[in-house]
């Protein structure tokens, strides 16, 4: 098991060696001058010249790329051009918020994902199961902006049920313990005797949720349902009804345990997507996370910022990756012989 670990840890160095480089060439390759355009047209030849001299685009492409090389081996992402602040610190500040969307999207998506999916598995060519993966489908199809502003449209402008945006309520005074506000607002709960900042923090995280998670959720439902098809053809599934066992406990005891083999690789890989399609959902629904921050930095031309939110989201997508792999592994250790 070991020995399989540090395989996998081994391929994880030249994967982020190439995302690097490329987030590197993607803005010193670009078209114009960096500096030129993050300062703006109004900007003087003297501005211009110091920009570059701060960012080391006076120098050759080779030795700036070793130059970022070096220092995002050293974990210094540099300063944001637009606050001054180190980017590592602004990521650090936002990355619970993105955090806590994407881990509550994923648990939206896969619960009832799986649900579905076993549901449509067991009424197999049914209204239950055309209408299932018809809704799987279109839920594929559905651009999340899209899905959001209809969402906010409903539920918070006709209906007036949830809040548009933001995390909390703004007329509470609210300061953050640990960032993630569901975990403050227990908290918060436990200190003053009131629910109402938990209650805000999970009323905020309706409709972002619902929107973020309903692509992973229809892709979680047509392969949990493709695999407990599968599986249901399996001489054990029937030689475990032939014995009289109940029908419930095959299915969620027998049948699902290995259906969910595949499931498992594809949640650990929409989850990592979920971060990157957070932007738009961020961008739609104010949420202060990295992804509404990169979608900022790009508006600003703040090209540093941009380039070292990519890396920390594609470093957290190939971790994320890794930690599936090695579950895998751990569910079927076939996988550690191949």
């Amino acid at each position: 098991m070991i020995k399989h670990i540090l395989k996998r840890l081994a391929l994880l160095i030249p994967t982020l060696f190439g995302v690097i480089t490329l987030v590197f060439l993607m803005i010193a390759l670009a078209p114009g001058d960096p500096a030129r355009i993050m300062l703006g047209e109004r900007a003087n030849a003297e501005q211009v010249a110091q920009l570059r001299a701060e960012l080391g685009l006076d120098k050759p492409l080779i030795q700036q790329y070793g130059i970022y090389l070096g220092r995002v081996v050293r974990l210094d992402l540099g300063k944001s051009i637009a606050s001054g602040q180190k980017i590592a610190s602004e990521i650090a500040d936002r990355f619970p918020a993105t955090i806590e969307l994407a881990w509550y999207a994923m648990i939206f998506a896969t619960v009832l994902g799986v649900l579905l999916g076993v549901t449509s598995a067991i009424k197999r060519n049914t209204w239950v199961d055309y209408g299932t993966m018809g809704g799987a489908l279109v839920g594929v199809s559905m651009p999340v902006f899209w899905l959001g502003l209809v969402l906010i449209m409903v539920f918070s402008v006709w209906l007036d049920l949830l809040p548009t945006g933001g995390r909390m309520n703004i007329r509470y005074y609210f300061t953050p313990i640990t960032n993630f506000y569901v975990i403050d607002g227990i908290i918060m709960w436990f200190r003053e005797g009131t629910p109402k900042y938990l209650v805000s923090a999970i009323q905020h995280l309706v409709l972002p949720t619902i929107a973020l998670g309903t692509i992973p959720l229809a892709i979680i439902a047509r392969t949990t349902r493709s695999s407990m098809l599968e599986v249901l053809q399996q001489d054990y599934i029937k030689t475990a009804r032939s014995a009289g066992i109940k029908e419930k406990r095959v299915i969620y005891r027998y049948a699902l345990r290995n259906a969910l083999l595949p499931v498992i690789t594809v949640i650990g890989l929409q989850f990592g997507l979920l971060l990157s399609g957070a932007i738009l959902t961020e961008t739609v629904f104010s949420w202060p996370g990295i992804g509404r921050w990169i979608y900022i930095a790009i508006g600003a031309r703040d090209f540093p910022a941009v380039q070292g939110g990519i890396i920390f989201i594609s470093t957290f997508f190939v971790l994320i990756n890794l930690a599936v792999d090695i579950l895998y592994s751990v569910v079927n250790p076939k996988i550690r012989l191949q």
